[in-house]
């Protein structure tokens, strides 16, 4: 169930509390694909299956902003805000791919507030990012992901 707030004031009850977690997501041949096809990123550890049984991994494996680009998605499930004007992804700080992502991974999404900063008005999150590989104990990658809401007055 994901949390909601509707405020600044709201979020605030938050602050130094892990959020929760997404469900978990698995990354297919055909999500890589496509992804490889929208990037123009064809790199075989990507997309091709033969030659990448005999490579580092032993089958291909998800690109990295792949498995960033799912972050909205998965985020949406942890949190949910309403009385709002816009969301804006302000950007990422420390981020660390530290582990590849084989295809068929399942991925779960893990949050943490770490600061909230209010600007005149617009709400700025930081927000501990930590994807992690079902069944494995070390993360796809971790991050500080900025976000701005602009919540109705």
């Amino acid at each position: 169930m994901a949390i909601e707030i509707g405020s600044y004031e709201e979020f605030t009850e938050y602050i130094g509390k892990d959020l929760g977690q997404s469900e978990a997501l698995e990354v297919t041949q055909e999500q890589i694909n496509k992804f490889a096809d929208a990037t123009l990123d064809h790199q075989w550890i990507h997309v091709d299956e033969e030659k990448a049984k005999a490579g580092p991994f032993g089958q291909t494996i998800a690109h990295g902003y792949l498995t960033l680009s799912l972050v909205p998605h998965m985020w949406a499930q942890i949190l949910t805000a309403k009385n709002l004007k816009m969301m804006v992804n302000y950007g990422l700080n420390n981020l660390k791919f530290n582990q590849p992502v084989p295809v068929g991974s399942k991925l779960i999404l893990k949050a943490h507030l770490e600061s909230l900063t209010n600007l005149r008005g617009i709400t700025k999150a930081e927000v501990g990012a930590r994807m992690e590989i079902e069944g494995n104990p070390k993360p796809a990658y971790t991050a500080t992901m900025i976000l701005l809401y602009h919540f109705e007055a």
